[in-house]
C-alpha cells in the first residue's frame, strides 16, 4: 500500500504516516507546556507546526534533487557545515554558557551542529563507498590510512562542536561514524582497538576527577569538569530537573493528569524533557503508545534499508537509524533517571526548528530510497 505524491513520487505509508502522527503529538505536547512556562514560550506549539510544514516541504524537495546530487556535492556540504561551526563561535548567540546558535531576524535561531550530522552522513556514505569500490579486499595498511582520513574528517566538526560546548552533538557524530564504518565492512579489530583506547582515556580521566579535582580542572578546564559533575549528579539522583521530571511522571498514573495539566515545572520541558510532559499529561498509556509508534517507525526505516539498491543509500540510512535510536533511547532514559542528562532531544517530538529540519532532510533521503523501490517494484 502506498501514498502517491506529486504524480511520480511515492512514499510508503509505514514511513509517512508515523511522521504525520509525530507532528501532531509534538504540537500537542508542546502546547501542554504553556501552563508551566513564561509568556515568551506560549506560541512555541504554533512555531513547531510551522517548522513541520517547512520540514515536509523540504523533505519532498529532496525528492526533486535526488540522493545522487547530495553524494556528488558531499564535500561542498561538509565544507559549509564546518565553516558554519567556525562562524558560530565568533558570531553566534550565547545561552546558558553555550554558543551554539545563529540569530536569524524574524525566524529565530539556527543551530549549525544539528545540520552537521546530515552533512557528515552524506560525506561518510560517499567515502566509504569509494573506498570499498577501490579496494575489494583492502590490506590492514590501506584500512588504517582510510580510518585516519575518516578520523580527521570527523575530528574537525567534533572539536568545533565540543568548544561551543555541545557534548551531545559530538556523541552523535561519533555514533554516526562508528555505525556507518561497521556497515561499510571495516575489520572488527579496529572497533575493538577504539573501544580499548576510549575506555583507557575515560578511565584515566575519571581517576583524576575522583582523586584530584583541582588537577582535573587544570588539565581539562572547568567546562569539562561541570559536564562530568552533571553526570555524577545523575548517578546520585540529584538535581531539580530530574527530580521534578520523576514527580511529574510518577504522579500521572495510567491516564495522566489530563490535557494541558503539567503539575510541576522542570527546565527544558519543551525540548529535552518533552517525554516527561507527555507522560505527565497522558500517563503510562500515552507514553507507551508513543514508544510503540517510535518502534514501528524505526522498524520501517530498517526495512527500507534492505530495499536500497545503492550502497551509499544503505550506509546513509544506517547512520540515520543509528542516530535516531541513540537519541530516542538516551532522551527517554534520561527523563526517567536511567541515563545521564545530556541535552539530547527526542527526534520529531521536541521543540526546535534546527533539529526538526535536519531530520526532515534525512527523511528526504529516505523518501528517495522508498520512491525508487516502489517505482522499481511497480
Amino acid at each position: 500500500m502506498i501514498i502517491k505524491n506529486i504524480s511520480k513520487f511515492k512514499v510508503e505509508n509505514g514511513v509517512i504516516i508515523p511522521l504525520i502522527l509525530f507532528g501532531i503529538i509534538s504540537i500537542i505536547s508542546i502546547y501542554c507546556t504553556k501552563s508551566a512556562l513564561g509568556s515568551e514560550f506560549q506560541d512555541y506549539w504554533l512555531k513547531q507546526g510551522i517548522w513541520y510544514v517547512i520540514g515536509f516541504s523540504l523533505a519532498y524537495f529532496m525528492m526533486f534533487l535526488g540522493n545522487k546530487f547530495l553524494y556528488n556535492n558531499a564535500w561542498w556540504f561538509y565544507s559549509f557545515g564546518v565553516l558554519s561551526l567556525i562562524l558560530v563561535l565568533f558570531f553566534g548567540v550565547t545561552r546558558k554558557n553555550a554558543t551554539c546558535w545563529f540569530k536569524i531576524p524574524y525566524i529565530g535561531t539556527i543551530q549549525p551542529s544539528e545540520f552537521m550530522k546530515v552533512f557528515l552522513i552524506i560525506i561518510l556514505a560517499r567515502l566509504i563507498h569509494e573506498f570499498n569500490e577501490k579496494y575489494i579486499e583492502p590490506t590492514i595498511q590501506e584500512e588504517f590510512k582510510f580510518l585516519i582520513k575518516i578520523l580527521i574528517l570527523v575530528a574537525i566538526p567534533s572539536a568545533l562542536t565540543f568548544i561551543e560546548p555541545d557534548t551531545g552533538a559530538v556523541m552523535i557524530y561519533l555514533i554516526i561514524t562508528a555505525t556507518m564504518l561497521f556497515i561499510g565492512g571495516i575489520r572488527k579489530r579496529w572497533f575493538i582497538i577504539a573501544i580499548l583506547l576510549v575506555g583507557a582515556i575515560l578511565g584515566t580521566g575519571t581517576l583524576i576527577y575522583i582523586s584530584n579535582q583541582d588537577l582535573f580542572i587544570k588539565i581539562f578546564g572547568t567546562g569539562l569538569f561541570y559536564r562530568i559533575d552533571r553526570i555524577t549528579n545523575w548517578s546520585a539522583s540529584s538535581g531539580m530537573q530530574l527530580k521534578n521530571s520523576l514527580i511529574a511522571i510518577g504522579s500521572a498514573g495510567i491516564f495522566g493528569h489530563g490535557f494541558n495539566h503539567t503539575p510541576i515545572y522542570f527546565p527544558e520541558m519543551q525540548t529535552d524533557f518533552i517525554f516527561s510532559v507527555i507522560a505527565s499529561n497522558f500517563g503510562l498509556l500515552g507514553a507507551s503508545l508513543l514508544i510503540l509508534l517510535i518502534i514501528f517507525f524505526d522498524m520501517n526505516l530498517i526495512h527500507t534499508t534492505f530495499k536500497a539498491n545503492d550502497f551509499m543509500d544503505k550506509y546513509a540510512i544506517g547512520g540515520v537509524i543509528a542516530v535516531l535510536l541513540f537519541q530516542q533511547v538516551q532522551n527517554i532514559s534520561m527523563t526517567i533517571g536511567l541515563l545521564p542528562i545530556m541535552g539530547i532531544t527526542l527526534p520529531f517530538i521536541s521543540y526546535g526548528g534546527s533539529s526538526l529540519l535536519s531530520y526532515m532532510l534525512l527523511v528526504g533521503m529516505i523518501f528517495n530510497v522508498s520512491n525508487e523501490s516502489l517505482r522499481y517494484t511497480n
